[in-house]
């Protein structure tokens, strides 16, 4: 899918959902961060986009990184553009880790898998008897690989994360990790909402400051589950992408998992537009406008 041209700034990458640009007078310290409305699941981007996404990823993680003091991070300014008001930001230019650091509160997902072959994630012992949805003895920094995209990210250990990146650092993404998902964890609860895991990426800003990147603390970064529907030992109501991922593999969609996945239903696009919002105005208190 090409990238929206925009007056002033050059494309120069285009991941699952974020477009960058660079300044066309010349590269500098400052990348535009444009958030689509598209939406990738099962490794895919798919076809059919989700209105408001895009809006709904920026104004939420602006709204974390006000929540999140003493946590540098890339944003510098909110005046942009206006063909991408509202879902872009212009933001420092990082070199960016090869680490997703993942925090996780709660057993789910691909640690899960792992637990139940296993009773580890990544390689970090569990206590035994643990089901889908188990609130976790404590939180665990659970990291992965980044992948190209249209791969699957891969867990790694901390120890291949010292590998990567040298002692010092990964102590300091770890440490950073661990911090942000508590703090975002008490916001979460006091609003109804458990925050199962998420996801963050850092890079190094060109002083050498370890900066906070990317989008934070979103229904595509994060697991966001009702508080009040919470339930272990089973799927989660969450706030997140699962009605696309539930009727990418029903048998209404007929889908291979190989192939490109078909388009999605209207229904399906309203519903999941429909809990993106709710997960930004229940978090922020605010109405998405």
């Amino acid at each position: 899918m090409a990238a929206q041209e925009i007056a002033g700034w050059r494309h120069i990458y285009s991941g699952k959902v974020r477009d960058l640009y660079e300044p066309e007078s010349g590269a500098d310290d400052r990348v535009l961060v444009v958030a689509s409305d598209r939406i990738s699941a099962y490794d895919h981007v798919l076809s059919s986009e989700i209105p408001d996404k895009g809006r709904v990823l920026t104004q939420l993680s602006l709204w974390w990184f006000e929540q999140l003091s003493g946590v540098p991070n890339h944003v510098l300014s909110t005046d942009v553009p206006s063909e991408v008001a509202g879902r872009a930001m212009i933001c420092r230019r990082l070199e960016m880790y090869p680490v997703e650091c993942i925090a996780r509160g709660y057993l789910t997902g691909s640690g899960l898998a792992e637990y139940r072959d296993s009773q580890t994630v990544c390689s970090l012992p569990l206590a035994p008897g643990l089901v889908d949805g188990s609130r976790l003895e404590k939180p665990i920094f659970t990291p992965s690989a980044k992948a190209e995209v249209g791969e699957h990210d891969e867990n790694i250990t901390y120890d291949a994360v010292v590998m990567m990146v040298g002692d010092d650092l990964a102590a300091k993404l770890r440490s950073l990790t661990l911090d942000i998902y508590s703090r975002a964890e008490t916001i979460a609860r006091d609003r109804g909402i458990i925050l199962a895991d998420t996801k963050v990426e850092f890079g190094m800003s060109s002083t050498g400051e370890v900066t906070l990147g990317d989008e934070v603390l979103t229904p595509d970064s994060s697991r966001f589950w009702d508080a009040a529907l919470y339930s272990p030992g089973q799927a989660q109501a969450s706030f997140d992408k699962q009605f696309v991922r539930d009727w990418l593999t029903s048998d209404d969609a007929g889908w291979d998992r190989v192939s490109s996945p078909p388009a999605l239903p209207a229904e399906v696009v309203e519903k999941t537009r429909a809990r993106y919002i709710e997960a930004f105005e229940r978090l922020t208190g605010k109405a998405f406008s």
